[in-house]
């Protein structure tokens, strides 16, 4: 399993639009991706309601995963995404 850490630079967090922007982003790459808060349960990244029932905020750090045989360019193209502001785009 490879697995990346990202810190979230949405200014109001992982809520509806940034959370929908991920999830879409991920559900593309075709990978299983499983996103977890700090010490937190891990849920799959696809699924819109999974990933706002984290209540992930600005700053908060989260923990990318999968299996994929693209595990590398998956997980970097999305923890790029999650360390840029969302909301400003």
């Amino acid at each position: 399993m490879t697995e990346r850490t990202a810190l979230i630079a949405s200014s109001h967090g992982l809520h509806a639009r940034p959370a929908s922007l991920f999830t879409q982003a991920v559900a593309k790459s075709g990978a299983k991706v499983t996103i977890a808060k700090a010490e937190g349960k891990a849920v799959n990244a696809a699924s819109i309601l999974g990933v706002i029932s984290l209540g992930i905020e600005n700053g908060d750090t989260v923990t990318l995963s999968t299996d994929s045989a693209e595990a590398t360019s998956v997980l970097d193209d999305l923890v790029g995404m999650l360390e840029r502001d969302l909301d400003a785009e």
